[in-house]
Protein backbone atom coordinates (compact mmCIF):
# COMPACT_ATOMS: atom_id res chain seq x y z
CA UNK A 1 0.00 0.00 0.00
CA UNK A 2 3.04 2.42 0.20
CA UNK A 3 4.72 4.11 3.16
CA UNK A 4 2.15 7.00 3.82
CA UNK A 5 -1.10 5.08 3.78
CA UNK A 6 -3.36 6.34 5.88
CA UNK A 7 -2.17 10.03 5.30
CA UNK A 8 -4.81 11.94 3.61
CA UNK A 9 -3.50 15.37 1.55
CA UNK A 10 -5.72 18.09 0.44
CA UNK A 11 -4.62 19.54 -3.30
CA UNK A 12 -5.80 22.49 -4.20
CA UNK A 13 -5.81 22.51 -8.07
CA UNK A 14 -2.65 24.07 -9.90
CA UNK A 15 -0.25 23.56 -12.60
CA UNK A 16 3.32 22.26 -12.76
CA UNK A 17 4.98 21.63 -9.24
CA UNK A 18 1.72 21.27 -6.89
CA UNK A 19 0.41 18.74 -8.74
CA UNK A 20 3.65 16.67 -8.82
CA UNK A 21 4.07 17.12 -5.16
CA UNK A 22 0.85 15.20 -4.73
CA UNK A 23 1.54 12.63 -7.40
CA UNK A 24 4.58 11.61 -5.53
CA UNK A 25 2.25 11.72 -2.39
CA UNK A 26 -0.19 9.60 -3.86
CA UNK A 27 2.36 7.52 -5.43
CA UNK A 28 3.79 6.31 -1.96
CA UNK A 29 0.01 5.69 -0.90
CA UNK A 30 -1.23 8.96 0.59
CA UNK A 31 -5.04 9.28 -0.15
CA UNK A 32 -4.56 12.79 -2.00
CA UNK A 33 -7.95 14.40 -3.18
CA UNK A 34 -7.70 16.85 -5.73
CA UNK A 35 -10.13 19.93 -5.68
CA UNK A 36 -10.52 21.50 -9.01
CA UNK A 37 -12.76 24.43 -9.96
CA UNK A 38 -16.20 22.96 -11.84
CA UNK A 39 -15.28 23.54 -15.23
CA UNK A 40 -14.68 21.14 -18.34
CA UNK A 41 -10.72 19.93 -18.04
CA UNK A 42 -9.07 20.39 -21.22
CA UNK A 43 -7.04 17.36 -20.72
CA UNK A 44 -8.39 13.89 -21.24
CA UNK A 45 -8.12 12.25 -17.85
CA UNK A 46 -5.72 9.05 -18.77
CA UNK A 47 -3.56 11.69 -20.23
CA UNK A 48 -3.56 13.81 -16.77
CA UNK A 49 -0.65 11.32 -15.35
CA UNK A 50 0.09 14.33 -12.63
CA UNK A 51 -3.20 13.76 -11.18
CA UNK A 52 -3.00 9.52 -11.48
CA UNK A 53 -3.91 7.96 -8.03
CA UNK A 54 -5.99 11.13 -6.69
CA UNK A 55 -9.14 11.51 -6.26
CA UNK A 56 -11.06 13.96 -7.39
CA UNK A 57 -13.61 16.69 -6.38
CA UNK A 58 -15.11 20.24 -7.60
CA UNK A 59 -15.67 23.16 -5.54
CA UNK A 60 -16.45 26.94 -6.79
CA UNK A 61 -13.84 28.27 -3.83
CA UNK A 62 -15.88 32.07 -4.38
CA UNK A 63 -19.07 30.63 -3.18
CA UNK A 64 -19.54 30.49 0.97
CA UNK A 65 -21.15 26.95 1.24
CA UNK A 66 -18.11 25.89 -0.97
CA UNK A 67 -15.67 27.00 1.00
CA UNK A 68 -17.27 25.83 4.07
CA UNK A 69 -17.28 22.23 2.54
CA UNK A 70 -13.56 22.62 1.92
CA UNK A 71 -12.96 23.58 5.01
CA UNK A 72 -15.07 20.58 6.29
CA UNK A 73 -12.61 18.52 4.10
CA UNK A 74 -9.79 20.55 5.53
CA UNK A 75 -10.50 19.20 9.15
CA UNK A 76 -10.52 15.78 7.97
CA UNK A 77 -6.68 16.00 6.50
CA UNK A 78 -3.41 15.84 7.04
CA UNK A 79 -2.44 18.27 4.86
CA UNK A 80 -3.34 21.16 1.86
CA UNK A 81 -1.05 21.54 -0.82
CA UNK A 82 -1.46 24.79 -2.86
CA UNK A 83 0.36 26.69 -5.63
CA UNK A 84 -1.00 30.40 -5.57
CA UNK A 85 1.16 33.32 -5.46
CA UNK A 86 1.35 34.69 -1.93
CA UNK A 87 -2.23 36.40 -0.79
CA UNK A 88 -4.65 34.55 -3.03
CA UNK A 89 -5.03 31.52 -0.47
CA UNK A 90 -6.45 34.13 2.19
CA UNK A 91 -8.22 36.21 0.03
CA UNK A 92 -10.39 33.43 -0.51
CA UNK A 93 -11.01 33.31 2.66
CA UNK A 94 -9.17 29.48 2.89
CA UNK A 95 -5.52 30.87 3.98
CA UNK A 96 -3.16 29.06 6.83
CA UNK A 97 -4.88 30.56 9.66
CA UNK A 98 -8.14 29.52 8.90
CA UNK A 99 -7.76 26.25 7.92
CA UNK A 100 -5.54 25.32 11.25
CA UNK A 101 -8.58 27.04 13.09
CA UNK A 102 -10.12 24.32 11.79
CA UNK A 103 -7.84 21.15 11.91
CA UNK A 104 -5.04 22.66 14.34
CA UNK A 105 -2.86 19.69 13.37
CA UNK A 106 -3.04 20.33 9.71
CA UNK A 107 0.15 20.91 7.60
CA UNK A 108 -0.37 23.40 5.46
CA UNK A 109 2.45 23.33 2.23
CA UNK A 110 2.45 26.56 -0.42
CA UNK A 111 4.39 26.19 -3.34
CA UNK A 112 5.56 29.38 -5.42
CA UNK A 113 8.69 30.59 -6.73
CA UNK A 114 10.18 33.28 -5.41
CA UNK A 115 8.59 32.61 -2.03
CA UNK A 116 6.01 33.71 0.92
CA UNK A 117 8.04 36.95 1.00
CA UNK A 118 11.25 38.95 -0.11
CA UNK A 119 11.07 41.64 -2.42
CA UNK A 120 10.31 39.47 -5.93
CA UNK A 121 7.09 37.42 -3.85
CA UNK A 122 4.63 38.64 -5.46
CA UNK A 123 6.53 38.61 -9.29
CA UNK A 124 4.95 35.93 -11.95
CA UNK A 125 7.32 33.38 -13.12
CA UNK A 126 8.43 30.28 -14.59
CA UNK A 127 10.89 27.72 -13.72
CA UNK A 128 13.43 29.59 -16.18
CA UNK A 129 13.51 33.00 -13.80
CA UNK A 130 13.84 30.67 -11.03
CA UNK A 131 16.77 28.92 -11.95
CA UNK A 132 18.47 31.89 -13.40
CA UNK A 133 17.87 34.08 -9.85
CA UNK A 134 19.53 30.75 -7.87
CA UNK A 135 22.76 30.90 -10.34
CA UNK A 136 21.73 27.72 -12.15
CA UNK A 137 21.10 28.68 -15.57
CA UNK A 138 23.91 30.63 -15.97
CA UNK A 139 26.05 27.32 -15.06
CA UNK A 140 24.23 25.04 -17.45
CA UNK A 141 25.72 25.48 -21.52
CA UNK A 142 28.92 25.01 -23.49
CA UNK A 143 31.71 27.16 -23.25
CA UNK A 144 30.99 31.01 -26.24
CA UNK A 145 27.55 30.23 -25.94
CA UNK A 146 25.00 31.07 -24.19
CA UNK A 147 23.06 29.35 -20.99
CA UNK A 148 21.19 26.44 -22.64
CA UNK A 149 17.66 26.12 -21.45
CA UNK A 150 16.74 22.86 -19.73
CA UNK A 151 13.88 20.94 -19.65
CA UNK A 152 11.77 22.09 -16.58
CA UNK A 153 12.95 19.76 -14.30
CA UNK A 154 15.44 21.79 -12.19
CA UNK A 155 12.83 24.30 -11.03
CA UNK A 156 9.61 23.11 -11.13
CA UNK A 157 9.95 19.64 -10.78
CA UNK A 158 13.45 19.22 -8.50
CA UNK A 159 13.56 22.48 -6.90
CA UNK A 160 9.73 22.57 -6.27
CA UNK A 161 6.98 19.77 -6.49
CA UNK A 162 9.69 17.64 -4.73
CA UNK A 163 10.96 20.19 -2.34
CA UNK A 164 7.36 20.59 -1.52
CA UNK A 165 6.37 16.65 -0.87
CA UNK A 166 9.68 16.82 1.58
CA UNK A 167 8.67 19.73 3.33
CA UNK A 168 5.20 18.33 3.61
CA UNK A 169 6.37 15.03 4.94
CA UNK A 170 9.02 16.14 7.15
CA UNK A 171 6.31 18.50 8.87
CA UNK A 172 3.93 15.53 9.40
CA UNK A 173 6.50 13.32 10.76
CA UNK A 174 7.04 16.47 13.24
CA UNK A 175 2.87 16.82 13.78
CA UNK A 176 2.95 13.04 15.24
CA UNK A 177 5.27 14.42 17.80
CA UNK A 178 4.23 17.92 18.66
CA UNK A 179 0.17 17.30 17.72
CA UNK A 180 0.74 20.47 15.63
CA UNK A 181 0.49 21.55 12.30
CA UNK A 182 2.47 24.35 9.91
CA UNK A 183 3.19 25.86 7.21
CA UNK A 184 5.69 24.91 4.58
CA UNK A 185 7.12 27.51 2.37
CA UNK A 186 8.22 25.97 -0.71
CA UNK A 187 10.00 28.16 -2.92
CA UNK A 188 11.74 27.42 -6.35
CA UNK A 189 14.41 29.70 -6.15
CA UNK A 190 15.54 28.12 -2.10
CA UNK A 191 14.93 24.52 -3.79
CA UNK A 192 17.50 25.25 -6.71
CA UNK A 193 19.83 26.87 -4.71
CA UNK A 194 19.71 24.03 -2.14
CA UNK A 195 20.28 21.27 -5.52
CA UNK A 196 23.53 23.89 -6.14
CA UNK A 197 25.11 23.50 -3.04
CA UNK A 198 27.81 21.62 -4.19
CA UNK A 199 28.63 23.91 -7.03
CA UNK A 200 28.13 27.06 -4.68
CA UNK A 201 31.07 25.20 -2.49
CA UNK A 202 32.96 24.71 -5.54
CA UNK A 203 32.84 28.13 -6.50
CA UNK A 204 33.92 29.26 -3.01
CA UNK A 205 37.02 27.58 -2.74
CA UNK A 206 38.56 27.76 -6.18
CA UNK A 207 37.51 24.70 -7.51
CA UNK A 208 34.55 25.30 -9.99
CA UNK A 209 34.53 28.16 -12.37
CA UNK A 210 31.86 30.42 -13.30
CA UNK A 211 32.96 30.51 -16.84
CA UNK A 212 30.63 27.98 -18.32
CA UNK A 213 31.58 25.02 -20.11
CA UNK A 214 34.69 24.82 -18.95
CA UNK A 215 34.18 22.80 -15.40
CA UNK A 216 34.24 19.41 -14.59
CA UNK A 217 30.92 18.48 -15.30
CA UNK A 218 29.79 21.01 -17.27
CA UNK A 219 30.95 19.47 -20.30
CA UNK A 220 34.40 21.45 -20.15
CA UNK A 221 36.01 18.14 -19.44
CA UNK A 222 36.21 15.87 -22.85
CA UNK A 223 35.73 12.37 -20.55
CA UNK A 224 32.81 14.02 -19.29
CA UNK A 225 30.52 14.97 -22.27
CA UNK A 226 28.25 13.57 -25.30
CA UNK A 227 29.48 12.40 -28.21
CA UNK A 228 27.69 11.68 -32.04
CA UNK A 229 27.93 8.72 -33.23
CA UNK A 230 28.12 7.37 -36.89
CA UNK A 231 23.99 7.03 -37.24
CA UNK A 232 23.65 10.38 -35.88
CA UNK A 233 22.68 9.42 -32.80
CA UNK A 234 24.80 10.16 -29.44
CA UNK A 235 26.48 8.31 -26.54
CA UNK A 236 27.46 9.91 -22.96
CA UNK A 237 30.70 9.34 -21.23
CA UNK A 238 31.86 9.66 -17.48
CA UNK A 239 34.69 9.02 -16.89
CA UNK A 240 36.34 10.95 -14.43
CA UNK A 241 38.18 8.43 -11.67
CA UNK A 242 41.36 6.86 -13.18
CA UNK A 243 40.23 3.35 -13.12
CA UNK A 244 37.44 4.64 -15.29
CA UNK A 245 39.21 6.57 -17.70
CA UNK A 246 41.47 3.94 -18.09
CA UNK A 247 39.16 1.76 -19.60
CA UNK A 248 37.49 4.35 -21.62
CA UNK A 249 40.70 4.55 -23.49
CA UNK A 250 41.27 0.93 -23.67
CA UNK A 251 38.04 0.54 -24.63
CA UNK A 252 38.02 3.11 -27.42
CA UNK A 253 41.74 2.02 -28.47
CA UNK A 254 43.14 4.81 -27.62
CA UNK A 255 45.72 3.75 -24.66
CA UNK A 256 48.63 4.31 -26.48
CA UNK A 257 47.79 8.01 -27.61
CA UNK A 258 45.46 9.98 -25.27
CA UNK A 259 46.24 11.55 -22.07
CA UNK A 260 47.73 9.45 -19.73
CA UNK A 261 45.67 8.47 -16.45
CA UNK A 262 45.92 11.17 -13.91
CA UNK A 263 46.72 13.30 -16.44
CA UNK A 264 43.32 13.38 -17.83
CA UNK A 265 42.38 15.70 -14.93
CA UNK A 266 44.37 18.28 -16.22
CA UNK A 267 42.39 21.00 -17.52
CA UNK A 268 45.19 21.49 -20.77
CA UNK A 269 44.58 18.28 -21.82
CA UNK A 270 41.27 18.81 -22.49
CA UNK A 271 41.07 20.51 -25.58
CA UNK A 272 43.38 18.04 -26.59
CA UNK A 273 41.53 15.42 -26.29
CA UNK A 274 38.40 16.05 -27.24
CA UNK A 275 39.25 16.24 -31.29
CA UNK A 276 40.14 12.48 -30.95
CA UNK A 277 37.05 11.41 -29.13
CA UNK A 278 34.76 13.06 -31.60
CA UNK A 279 36.61 11.15 -34.55
CA UNK A 280 36.36 7.65 -32.98
CA UNK A 281 32.76 7.84 -31.77
CA UNK A 282 31.65 9.02 -35.08
CA UNK A 283 33.77 5.87 -36.58
CA UNK A 284 30.51 3.43 -35.49
CA UNK A 285 26.61 3.53 -34.92
CA UNK A 286 25.43 3.99 -31.50
CA UNK A 287 24.62 0.43 -31.29
CA UNK A 288 27.96 -0.93 -32.04
CA UNK A 289 29.64 1.19 -29.23
CA UNK A 290 26.92 -0.19 -26.90
CA UNK A 291 27.91 -3.59 -27.78
CA UNK A 292 31.92 -2.68 -27.28
CA UNK A 293 31.01 -1.52 -23.78
CA UNK A 294 28.90 -4.25 -22.86
CA UNK A 295 29.56 -4.63 -18.99
CA UNK A 296 31.91 -2.08 -18.62
CA UNK A 297 33.30 0.26 -16.25
CA UNK A 298 33.71 3.23 -18.42
CA UNK A 299 30.84 5.05 -17.11
CA UNK A 300 29.18 4.81 -20.54
CA UNK A 301 25.27 4.72 -21.67
CA UNK A 302 23.53 5.56 -24.98
CA UNK A 303 21.53 8.89 -24.82
CA UNK A 304 17.86 7.49 -25.44
CA UNK A 305 14.66 9.21 -26.64
CA UNK A 306 11.74 8.45 -24.53
CA UNK A 307 10.16 5.76 -26.35
CA UNK A 308 13.42 3.75 -26.31
CA UNK A 309 13.82 4.12 -22.35
CA UNK A 310 10.52 2.65 -22.19
CA UNK A 311 12.11 -0.38 -24.07
CA UNK A 312 15.39 -0.59 -22.74
CA UNK A 313 16.43 -4.27 -21.04
CA UNK A 314 17.26 -2.25 -17.54
CA UNK A 315 14.08 0.02 -17.71
CA UNK A 316 12.03 -3.54 -18.49
CA UNK A 317 14.47 -5.53 -16.42
CA UNK A 318 13.43 -3.19 -13.11
CA UNK A 319 9.87 -2.75 -14.51
CA UNK A 320 10.60 0.84 -14.49
CA UNK A 321 7.21 2.05 -16.65
CA UNK A 322 3.89 0.53 -16.83
CA UNK A 323 1.00 1.03 -19.17
CA UNK A 324 -2.23 1.85 -17.88
CA UNK A 325 -5.06 2.67 -20.10
CA UNK A 326 -2.40 3.01 -22.76
CA UNK A 327 -0.18 5.12 -21.21
CA UNK A 328 3.66 4.73 -20.00
CA UNK A 329 3.84 5.95 -16.67
CA UNK A 330 7.18 5.69 -14.49
CA UNK A 331 6.60 3.23 -11.39
CA UNK A 332 6.45 5.20 -8.09
CA UNK A 333 10.15 6.32 -6.64
CA UNK A 334 11.85 5.46 -4.78
CA UNK A 335 11.47 1.62 -3.74
CA UNK A 336 10.66 0.26 -0.42
CA UNK A 337 11.33 -3.36 0.64
CA UNK A 338 8.30 -3.87 2.92
CA UNK A 339 5.64 -0.77 2.41
CA UNK A 340 5.85 -1.46 -1.73
CA UNK A 341 4.12 0.70 -4.00
CA UNK A 342 0.63 -0.05 -6.26
CA UNK A 343 0.82 0.86 -9.76
CA UNK A 344 -0.46 4.32 -10.55
CA UNK A 345 -4.10 4.24 -11.48
CA UNK A 346 -5.26 6.70 -14.11
CA UNK A 347 -6.59 10.29 -13.36
CA UNK A 348 -10.12 9.91 -11.95
CA UNK A 349 -12.62 12.55 -14.08
CA UNK A 350 -13.20 15.62 -13.22
CA UNK A 351 -15.37 15.89 -10.11
CA UNK A 352 -15.92 12.17 -10.08
CA UNK A 353 -15.75 12.11 -6.24
CA UNK A 354 -17.45 14.93 -5.10
CA UNK A 355 -20.54 13.69 -3.64
CA UNK A 356 -18.70 10.55 -2.13
CA UNK A 357 -16.26 11.94 -0.45
CA UNK A 358 -18.41 15.72 0.86
CA UNK A 359 -21.05 13.75 1.67
CA UNK A 360 -18.63 11.46 4.12
CA UNK A 361 -17.67 14.85 5.63
CA UNK A 362 -21.40 15.68 6.59
CA UNK A 363 -21.57 17.46 3.15
CA UNK A 364 -24.44 17.99 0.67
CA UNK A 365 -24.23 20.62 -1.72
CA UNK A 366 -26.87 21.88 -3.50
Amino acid sequence: MGPLDGVRIVEIEGIGPCPFAGMLLSDLGAEVIRVGRPEPSFLQANFDVMSRGKKSITLDLKKPDHKDALLKLVATADALIEGFRPGVMERLGIGPDVCMEANPRLVFGRMTGWGQDGPWAKRAGHDINYISLAGALHAIGRKGERPTVPLNLVGDFGGGGLLLAFGVVSALLEAQKSGKGQVVDAAMVDGVAALMASIYAGMQQGFWSDKRGENLLDSGAAFYDVYETGDGKYVSIGALEPQFYKELIEKLGLADSAPKVGEHLNPAKWNELRPTLEDVFRQKTRDQWCEIFEGSDACFAPVLAAAETFEHEHSVARRSFVEIDGIKHAVAAPRFSRTKPADPTPARERGADTEEILRACGVTLP
